[in-house]
């Protein structure tokens, strides 16, 4: 579950790896891509046949050796899910951050949702 790969790179970061590991899944994988495109991690990459496929994420840190994240608050629960429509999206650290939501679009940023006027389940939030 992302739930995972998320808690991997944060705790990567913290340790100061350049690199991280983690159990392949294609939400996972959109998920990473996304965080990619946003500027919190470096690159992803799928590796790996069959059961042993992995997603190998290279971490990403500022000038001054700083994680590029430095929070993530997870919003949804498997035994509480949050449901948000676009027009009642939040923005997140006053745009500093960001709401990773799960829609019919795919996966997509707070911002996004609302510029493609889509709802979905708030997974989590980062900044």
């Amino acid at each position: 579950m992302y739930w995972d790969s998320i808690i991997r790179v944060k705790n990567g970061l913290e340790r100061g790896f350049e690199r991280v590991k983690v159990p392949y899944s294609s939400f996972d994988m959109n998920i990473l891509e996304l965080l990619t495109k946003e500027g919190y991690i470096g690159t992803v990459s799928r590796k790996g046949r069959g059961v042993r496929r992995i997603i190998d994420i290279k971490l990403k840190y500022d000038s001054e050796g700083e994680p590029a994240i430095r929070g993530v608050k997870f919003v949804s629960r498997p035994s509480r899910r949050l449901y948000s429509g676009y027009r009642k999206t939040k923005t997140s650290r006053q745009g500093s951050g960001h709401y990773i939501l799960s829609t019919p679009e795919g996966i997509l940023t707070d911002k996004e949702a609302r510029k493609k006027k889509v709802g979905g389940q708030v997974l989590f939030e980062i900044w």
